[in-house]
């Protein structure tokens, strides 16, 4: 697998406000803070103008791309970025063309009012003649514009979900692979992401067929580290599909220091989904940082062993990704609520080689660490400092008191010279 490359979505930028010179003002934006994959997200197509019409008409909307998608995919490959495209094939509005010339290629019951889930309806898959329609569309477009993405949707249960009678779900999933396997020989240089409302989608079928999975449509950098430690448990950190988000998340209304939600995203297949066009230039020289950060330690991130320390304090939690031969390792110490003592529990590091020698270092490329107490352990008084891997792993490293919602990023390399080198 190719190193994953940096995304930001549209999403959470412009929603379906699709604007030509604002999108490439954004992808400019984008280039400069050094993301490499730029993804269009919902409302280039049909009568899509919002979430209740327009799906299942997978032909650019002629009044909000007058010229088609190839002005914004020639801005964006200019730059030196991919283009990726948000799709959503298996699902229908009753408001759209597809629906009004074929009513009866849904998953529902005979007999039964439809339920609408999201203002939508569910295609079946299982049906010969839905999926080739479909995916004839997205080949359509695939042959026409240099797309290497596509964020490949589902956004609603399946309820009701029969034909003629007889449990339909199972035809459904089983086409939906057809299909897909279909899509990757005809197009085997296209990525594509399972993202079904955040992590709906998120098993080992799916995954042989696609390169990343969206863990969680909720980018609240303090949900996000429940739901990315939960997530790791099966899936590896490079198809973890990690975010960016604004100052305040639009799930929650949280608001968050851009360090603590750069440093949660770090860890996995690092994204943006924030309109950088309205952080203050302080915010993008700090993004551009954590994009640098993530790039330097990518090949460790995606190419290590994940691993997650046990931590007495249910306020912290402790992770991080050691290398494969376990001389470089990077650890995230996680202060998510205010400790019931005011002394910090020591944190443990598991992972490491037991007689190698490591310097531990701070991490400060995310600005400084917000602390709760002047007074900090005094090996952080030092650039570096040395520890065995059975010290880190079994005593641990002292902790500072740390505000609410922030990271300490420690990293990890063996000394040269000592047991293993």
């Amino acid at each position: 697998m190719s190193p994953r490359p940096v995304v930001l979505n549209t999403w959470e930028a412009v929603y379906f406000d699709h604007d030509l010179p604002t999108l490439r003002e954004l992808a400019d934006v984008a280039a400069a803070v050094g993301v490499e994959r730029f993804v269009l997200d919902d409302g280039w197509f049909g009568g899509r103008r919002d979430d209740t019409a327009g799906l299942g008409d997978w032909w650019v909307s002629e009044s909000v791309w007058p010229s088609g998608l190839g002005p914004i995919i020639d801005h964006v490959t200019g730059l030196g970025m991919d283009f990726g495209l948000w799709v959503e094939p298996e699902m229908v509005n009753p408001d759209s063309e597809l629906y009004r010339a074929h009513p009866d290629w849904t998953l529902t019951t005979a007999g039964y009012e439809p339920v609408l889930g999201r203002q939508q309806l569910v295609l079946d898959f299982g049906r010969p003649e839905v999926r080739e329609h479909l995916f004839a569309a997205v080949r359509e477009l695939l042959d026409t514009y240099d797309i290497r993405y596509l964020k490949w949707d589902m956004n609603r249960d399946l309820v009701q979900a029969s034909r003629h009678g007889r449990p339909g779900v199972h035809g459904h999933v089983v086409g939906l692979y057809e299909g897909l396997d279909g899509l990757r020989f005809s197009h085997p240089e296209v990525e594509i992401e399972s993202c079904a409302s955040g992590g709906g989608r998120a098993d080992l079928g799916v995954l042989r067929r696609t390169q990343r999975i969206w863990t969680s449509a909720c980018n609240d950098a303090v949900e996000r580290q429940r739901i990315q430690r939960g997530f790791s448990m099966l899936f590896p950190p490079e198809v973890m599909g990690s975010h960016i988000g604004p100052e305040q998340a639009h799930t929650t209304g949280r608001r968050q220091h851009l360090d603590f939600r750069a440093a949660t995203a770090l860890f996995g297949h690092l994204g943006i989904e924030w309109n950088l066009l309205r952080a203050s230039p302080e915010e993008r020289k700090a993004v551009a940082a954590a994009v640098a950060l993530h790039r330097r330690l990518r090949p460790l991130l995606h190419g290590g062993t994940v691993v997650r320390g046990d931590h007495p304090d249910p306020a912290a939690l402790v992770h991080g990704v050691v290398s494969e031969d376990r001389r470089h390792a990077v650890f995230a110490y996680v202060q998510l609520t205010t400790s019931a003592s005011m002394v910090p529990l020591d944190a443990r590091l598991p992972g490491l080689t037991a007689d190698l020698d490591y310097e531990v270092r701070v991490i400060d490329d995310l600005g400084p660490v917000r602390e709760l107490s002047r007074r900090r352990p005094a090996w952080m008084g030092e650039s570096t400092v040395a520890a065995s891997g059975s010290f880190l792993a079994h005593r641990g490293l002292p902790m500072p008191a740390l505000l609410p919602e922030t990271v300490l990023l420690l990293e990890l390399t063996a000394e040269v010279g000592t047991f293993g080198a």
